[in-house]
């Protein structure tokens, strides 16, 4: 039986950083104090490491530091961060590498965070970074997160940025070739209820066989976030430079291939959105959610799978999301914190009936109430795509759906106050297609199968052998 692995104080893993003669770099922190630094500095032995600490607290001093990176407009951004650890790092350079002992590696370590305020009324969040040689003289490689500060207390955040920080920097150099064991450590000494990473890139000679977008969906896995972006080039992205005062427009599925139907879904949604009066098509996001159990087969994580729909999205020119929310109220939570301007969400009739199931929302307090409240704030409302009674091939729509009683009322007022709309102009030759059926013929060489998707997909499915098919094309 093999032991656990021993988690390292942080007091242990600043002192062995210390106390390694090759590690030699500096530190800029704004906006949390300098906790960071003074993890090192009490961990004793910091005359081995530290070549310089600076917090550029004021901003006019941070824009007279960093001014001639232009885009760096924000100061907690990840862009602000970069334009830090790339001034920091060719500091170190340029003052210490005629003069450095043999064997040295240099760092930089970086954040630009905003902690609690006064008021309580601001969301605690930053950027961290360390841009590290592994080898003396080589290029260097970076690592950059973004985390969330959970705590109800300025000091408290603090200390989680100084550990946060400290387990940063000792993962670049110890654990930098285990990717997840990477990730885990970096909630060393922590846990969720106290910061959430939202997002990790890893770039460099020595970590390009990383890939980020497994790596972000890893943080999911490993619940050290709820959900993570891609943008429509496949990079990964914090939600709130994505979402932030945006409408956004959500289609949960599994993507596993897309069909006719999804297309028909995606189309026909935006048709119905664009007829808000104040519609802003250049403000507007779409993003394709694919929840973590639809990422799981056979109850572990399938990376080439997961990649293939990613990609496939991406060559659409969709946006991906992936979380872990099974209840809808849970997803319409998490983007509305991003202070989403219009959120609608694209959802089958026949899912949106389970919405409105009682059964689903027994370990609420306030039951369906206390879920449709949540799942309805202001500016949101749901998009019903309809089914096929295959017995009359008629559409089953909100206008024919029939409610017990207790909940019959609630979709009423929905329907009344115009929160929920029925998808109109749908193709009725697409309704009879089904996901798991195309699979199902793909696995056993049915050609029908390539009628039911677009063709450009029918074409990368068999190009890349996608999805089990074994074709000779």
């Amino acid at each position: 039986m093999s032991e656990i692995p021993e988690t390292l104080t942080i007091h242990r893993k600043a002192l062995d950083i210390n106390l390694d003669p090759t590690i030699f770099g500096s530190f800029a922190e704004i906006g949390g104090g300098q906790e960071v630094a003074r993890n090192f500095f009490q961990a004793g032995g910091a005359s081995g490491t530290i070549a310089k600490t600076i917090s550029a607290y004021d901003k006019r001093y941070s824009d007279a530091i960093y001014s001639r990176h232009q885009n760096a407009k924000r100061y907690v951004s990840r862009e602000r961060l970069e334009v830090m650890l790339e001034a920091e790092y060719d500091e170190v350079l340029s003052f210490l590498n005629e003069t450095k002992t043999s064997g040295t590696r240099f760092f930089s370590f970086a954040d630009t965070v905003s902690t609690l305020n006064f008021k309580k009324d601001n969301i605690s969040h930053g950027w961290l970074g360390v841009r590290f040689q592994l080898k003396e003289n080589a290029r260097p490689n970076c690592v950059i997160i973004h985390v969330r500060l959970h705590e109800n207390d300025n000091l408290l955040q603090q200390n989680t940025l100084g550990v946060l920080g400290v387990n940063l920097i000792y993962a670049c150099y110890y654990l930098w070739d285990r990717p997840n064991s990477f990730l885990q450590s970096l909630l060393d000494n922590l846990s969720t209820d106290r910061v959430e990473i939202t997002m990790v890139n890893m770039s460099g000679a020595e970590l390009s066989y990383i890939d980020n977008r497994l790596l972000a969906v890893q943080l999911v896995k490993n619940g050290m976030t709820n959900a993570i972006m891609f943008d429509r080039f496949g990079e990964v992205q914090e939600p709130d430079d994505m979402l932030y005062k945006k409408n956004a427009l959500v289609f949960r599925g599994s993507f596993r291939p897309v069909t006719y139907v999804s297309i028909d879904m995606l189309k026909t949604s935006f048709s119905l959105f664009k007829k808000d009066e104040d519609y802003d098509k250049n403000n507007t996001i779409p993003i394709c959610e694919i929840t973590l159990n639809n990422l799981l087969s056979e109850g572990d994580f399938d990376e080439h799978d997961f990649l293939d729909r990613v990609d496939l999205l991406n060559e659409m020119g969709q946006n991906v999301m992936v979380s872990n929310f099974k209840e809808y109220y849970k997803l319409v939570h998490f983007l509305i914190q991003f202070r989403v301007i219009k959120l609608r969400i694209i959802i089958g009739i026949q899912t949106f009936e389970k919405v409105f199931n009682e059964k689903y929302y027994t370990h609420l307090k306030g039951g369906i109430l206390e879920a449709l409240g949540a799942v309805f704030p202001r500016n949101m409302k749901m998009y019903i795509y309809p089914a096929l009674d295959e017995e009359t091939n008629t559409l089953i729509t909100t206008k024919n759906l029939k409610f017990p009683d207790s909940t019959r009322h609630l979709f009423e007022h929905l329907i009344e106050n115009r929160l929920i709309l029925d998808i109109k102009n749908v193709n009725k030759n697409y309704l009879r297609i089904n996901s798991s059926e195309i699979i199902k013929k793909i696995h056993h060489n049915e050609k029908d199968w390539e009628s039911m998707v677009p063709v450009f997909m029918a074409k990368r499915i068999k190009g890349r052998k996608l999805f089990g098919y074994q074709g000779n094309e």
